[in-house]
């Protein structure tokens, strides 16, 4: 009986979703124009990989001419956004939440009260070794696997909370992980269908109205705001993919129509459908 029971308590331990902690390495090209930048999931790390190109931020009030290594940190919750003279490449690092937190514990910080503090333009060589090494390794199809990227991840993780930590927030309770972890599972399951609010309530174990209040706090946006910001990822992607028309790859995320999904991409991300499809091919 002991030996029964004991099997059937490690089955539910394999069987249990682990948190996420590798980066993940999206590379981007960008055409003159709004540029934004936003963490509505992971904190962001932005570098600029590419030939030098002017930018104007902060309402016009700054311009420089970024180069390749400088890098911004744009914590989860956080956005900021520029005009680009130029066109440019970028290599983004989306650090799970999941990842900053096992950060912060292994540093002594509560992770509840832990957070990035948000940089623009920065110099920093140990966070361009660890990018280009991600870089490098997603380029030949990660062969060095996930232990390598967790790896570099954490130390990446860790030199941030140890150098660029904000001041300590204030607890407030949200979504447990692993209900925060069901409900985004749901959501990117349903993207192309409705997503409901009940349901999702439903997922998470809370009532509907209660529901909305502890994602907010959990997320830092709206579950609505929430959906649409993974339907233009999930769009952009796509597009970037250019093995499907525009109008499809609206029904495949979940948009109404194509003008519905130009009209969130033009919001969310400051470009068209069209800017990305002629980015792609040219």
């Amino acid at each position: 009986m002991a030996h029964r029971a004991r099997a059937s308590y490690d089955s539910r331990v394999f069987e249990s979703p682990m948190p996420r902690i590798a980066p993940e390495v999206v590379l981007r090209k960008t055409v003159p124009g709004v540029v934004r930048y936003e963490a509505v999931v992971d904190h962001c790390l932005s570098v600029h990989s590419g030939a030098p190109a002017r930018v104007s931020c902060h309402g016009g009030a700054m311009r420089a001419v970024a180069t390749r290594g400088e890098i911004s940190v744009v914590p989860v919750g956080a956005s900021d956004q520029c005009i680009q003279d130029d066109s440019s490449e970028i290599v983004d690092l989306h650090l799970p939440s999941s990842l900053v937190r096992l950060a912060a514990t292994e540093l002594g910080l509560d992770p509840d009260r832990t957070g990035l503090e948000p940089q623009f333009c920065i110099r920093d060589e140990r966070i361009e070794h660890i990018a280009w090494a991600l870089e490098a390794d997603h380029r030949a199809g990660s062969p060095s696997g996930l232990l390598f990227r967790e790896t570099l991840g954490l130390a990446l993780a860790v030199h941030l909370l140890t150098r660029y930590r904000g001041a300590p927030q204030s607890a407030r309770a949200g979504l447990s992980p692993s209900q925060l972890s069901r409900v985004r599972e749901h959501i990117e399951a349903h993207l192309a269908g409705d997503v409901s609010l009940v349901r999702l309530a439903r997922v998470a174990g809370v009532s509907a109205s209660h529901f909305r209040v502890l994602f907010k706090r959990s997320m830092g946006v709206p579950v609505h705001e929430y959906v649409i910001q993974r339907r233009v990822e999930r769009a952009r992607r796509l597009l970037n993919e250019g093995q499907l028309p525009a109008s499809q790859v609206a029904f495949e995320a979940g948009f109404s129509h194509q003008s519905h999904m130009a009209r969130c991409m033009r919001r969310v991300l400051g470009v068209t459908p069209t800017a990305i499809t002629r980015a792609v091919g040219s």
